[in-house]
């Protein structure tokens, strides 16, 4: 038979039970398509070991192929790449403290709400009174400012006339007194308030988190991304519980799935960082809370929290992995708009 055509050869012809995923290329001045099909000969691209036990580490053979594949070149998958979502088996001796972080577990248990403090107390403690209020809406009640709130008739407080107009002390917002009370009042009513407007946060916000367990150590393996870097391993555990009265559904059982969830860090000064804040934000209740599930609709069950984790451990494919230069500003940011920020970590 005539030898096979090779790859720059004008107007080759696919070649059948070849599976061509190549992305057309720019397009180019030569006459060589850049969609050229796989001619015999084009060697698969070994991926047959993406469960990690080749000598090819399973991410960067899945990433060679995507890249080759972008250039335009003829690469043939073997097989779809399975997210790493552990690392490989880590002995107890190996397991170590975090330098900088005492301890390696935190628990919470039932906190009883503490006696509600009085709603007009608290937003009295972050206002100023406003004797001359501007000519603009108040955008909880959506009333003007100069007008009565909204809230007059619906709630009733000794000492709040319905007129009386606040500004929160760092953000200058201004709203009636009774609509921020009556805010707090349909709140987590922990003695701290939120800015509708900028979410500045005013007093110490805790969640609803139901009780559990968190762990943190060191494992003697590196994230992608982190070559050179050890690994900061948080093991979260929630058992399933009836919901108390700060749930959406008091009295009611709640389902835990998915736990023990495993969540990575690399071991450096931000990754360290990130986990004191992070153990700030479990002892205030914040990182899950009791809702409705996005990804199997369930209700009643224990959720994140808009937190981000990253649960993947040796890849990205399901987007909760490494490497991904940005998480760990992103995190710091999401920590600070639930008010825990460096000054407020205990180092």
């Amino acid at each position: 038979g005539a030898p096979p055509r090779s790859p720059s050869a004008p107007g080759g012809a696919p070649t059948p039970g070849q599976n061509n995923l190549n992305r057309p290329g720019p397009q180019r001045t030569t006459s060589v398509s850049a969609r050229a099909s796989i001619p015999p000969g084009v060697p698969a691209l070994p991926v047959k070991n993406l469960n990690g036990t080749g000598p090819v580490h399973p991410a960067l053979a899945g990433m060679t192929g995507i890249l080759l594949c972008a250039a335009g070149l003829p690469v043939c998958l073997t097989r779809a790449p399975k997210p790493i979502l552990h690392p490989p088996p880590v002995s107890k001796s190996d397991v170590k403290p975090v330098p900088g972080v005492p301890g390696v577990c935190r628990k919470t248990k039932k906190k009883h709400l503490k006696k509600s403090k009085n709603p007009e107390d608290v937003v009295r403690r972050y206002m100023q009174k406003v004797k001359n209020p501007p000519d603009e809406d108040c955008t909880i009640c959506m009333e003007r400012l100069v007008t009565a709130s909204g809230y007059e008739g619906v709630l009733r407080h000794k000492g709040v006339r319905p007129e009386l107009v606040g500004r929160l002390g760092r953000c200058g917002h201004m709203y009636h007194l009774l609509c921020l009370v009556a805010m707090y009042s349909n709140g987590n009513k922990d003695g701290s308030l939120q800015c509708p407007t900028c979410k500045a946060i005013y007093g110490e916000k805790t969640g609803t988190q139901p009780p559990g367990k968190m762990e943190f150590h060191l494992i003697p393996h590196s994230l992608p991304g982190f070559p050179d870097t050890q690994t900061i391993r948080i093991v979260y555990d929630i058992p399933t519980g009836i919901q108390g009265p700060e749930h959406p559904n008091p009295g009611k059982k709640f389902t835990a799935r998915g736990f023990p969830r495993h969540c990575y860090l690399p071991n450096n000064e931000k990754g360290r960082k990130v986990l004191r804040l992070l153990i700030t934000a479990w002892e205030r209740r914040l990182i899950f809370t009791i809702g409705t599930s996005n990804t199997t609709g369930e209700s009643d069950t224990v959720v994140w929290n808009e937190i981000h984790h990253k649960t993947e451990f040796g890849s990205n494919l399901t987007g909760h992995g490494y490497p991904d230069a940005s998480y760990l500003d992103n995190v710091l940011a999401e920590l600070t708009a639930q008010g825990v920020s460096e000054a407020a970590a205990k180092a």
